[in-house]
């Protein structure tokens, strides 16, 4: 950042302090949608929570408006994700940290491009044909489950036990290691939420998930390179292209990153997906009149409802203008997926819940350009799988309020009471 640049004075509207993201999403959306109506592109000091100090950060420009995350999105030539340059997290995390755990999403082009095809290359459509087939039968197994143990909370019988169960079964995790592999993840996303944290700093509640998925993957790595399986990280460990292979740094790192990304996204849009369908009745009586057809919009409008990851930054290298604002080469630029998923000049009434909605353009798995999502397809797999067992076999299900994990990355369920 050049020390010749003048700083305007931080908006009004401030977003980045623990009381604000202690608010409920409805209440926090009054403030996005003031600054989305009057100022898209503001300056903010810098977020709570930052687990480095660094002298240099004298705040960030926050982008609120859905035009211009999907223009910051798409423009991965100026807005960079590169860790010595500050990476994707809205907080000041290290940049060995971010290499050792974001994989592909803290990597611009070319290295972005070749890694990303290598592991793209482990998802061959037979392998794509047998997770859906595992899906649909865990699906089938979990509602099971429910009924025989009865309602207690919707998060731990169900929402949870997908993703998990999905992520473990496709890239091999054996059932000894699949529990410490949902602690772990929960200590990544939870790191600044005290009934997570406890007694421990924040940083080290976030190492020590990362330590525990990094041990989880190399010792698959080793396994599968000595007794090759019929499963995920055995593709990834054979992937190849142009004779370059991925290093055992690069998987534990993408392992990382598809346990947490794959674990928590679906995790949550099914919670916040199925808490809608209970609170909007004629939406579910809509969506079971003809499953097959309004499934594909229905999931859909989950994702946007949901917005499961809410923040994510990148950093200018180059001077440029967004949303009529000058920003700076070095400038910290921050979307709010979650404000962007609420803008009414993209979303008629933005906030009701509508699954025929159509367009839907939401950011729930980013805004486009390099970065989207490589398992958007097996995210939209397991909730076509779950919604379908669920509303069909349990049709009275009821849900009581969710308890939030708190913090601005994840719009995490913590807990979600169910009856039936």
């Amino acid at each position: 950042m050049s020390a010749t640049v003048t700083r305007p004075t931080y908006d009004e509207i401030e977003l980045s302090s623990e009381t604000f993201w202690s608010r409920s999403p409805r209440d926090r959306d009054r403030s996005f949608a003031a600054l989305r109506a009057e100022r898209p592109v503001s300056w903010q000091p810098k977020a709570y929570g930052s687990l480095m100090d660094d002298p240099e950060d004298s705040g960030y420009w926050a982008v609120v408006r859905h035009q211009d995350v999907v223009a910051v999105s798409k423009n991965d030539a100026v807005f960079s994700s590169d860790p010595d340059l500050g990476g994707v997290m809205f907080e000041n995390v290290p940049a060995d940290f971010l290499r050792e755990t974001q994989s592909i999403l803290t990597m611009d082009e070319p290295r972005h491009g070749r890694t990303r095809a290598l592991v793209a290359s482990a998802f061959s459509p037979r392998q794509i044909r047998l997770i859906e087939g595992q899906i649909r039968q865990q699906a089938t197994a979990i509602v099971d489950t429910l009924l025989d143990q009865g309602p207690v909370d919707f998060v731990e019988q169900v929402s949870k036990r997908l993703p998990l169960w999905t992520i473990s079964e496709m890239v091999g995790v054996p059932l000894e290691d699949r529990e410490r592999m949902v602690a772990a993840v929960d200590d990544m996303v939870g790191y600044n939420d005290p009934e997570n944290v406890g007694d421990r700093d924040p940083f080290m509640c976030l190492l020590e998930g990362a330590g525990a998925l990094h041990d989880i993957a190399q010792n698959l790595i080793e396994a599968r390179r000595s007794a090759p399986a019929d499963d995920l990280m055995t593709a990834l460990v054979q992937a190849e292209i142009e004779g370059q292979r991925l290093t055992d740094e690069e998987i534990r790192s993408y392992f990382c990153l598809l346990a947490v990304a794959g674990n928590d996204t679906t995790r949550n849009t099914t919670s916040h997906g199925m808490k809608a369908l209970c609170d909007n009745p004629d939406q579910k009586a809509l969506l079971l009149s003809d499953f097959d057809r309004r499934i594909p919009g229905a999931i859909e409008e989950f994702m946007r409802w949901a917005t499961p990851v809410m923040t994510f930054r990148r950093t200018a290298r180059a001077a440029t203008v967004l949303g009529g604002q000058e920003i700076a080469a070095g400038d910290k630029v921050v979307m709010f997926y979650s404000s962007a998923n609420r803008d009414e000049s993209v979303f008629a009434d933005p906030w009701r819940f509508d699954i025929s909605r159509n367009p839907n353009p939401h950011v729930g798995l980013g805004g486009g350009g390099v970065h989207y999502c490589l398992g958007q397809h097996v995210a939209r797999m397991q909730m076509r799988s779950l919604f379908r067992e669920v509303l069909t076999r349990v049709p009275d299900l009821r849900l009581g309020e969710p308890e939030y994990v708190v913090g601005h990355f994840v719009n995490a369920v913590k807990r979600m009471p169910v009856s039936f």
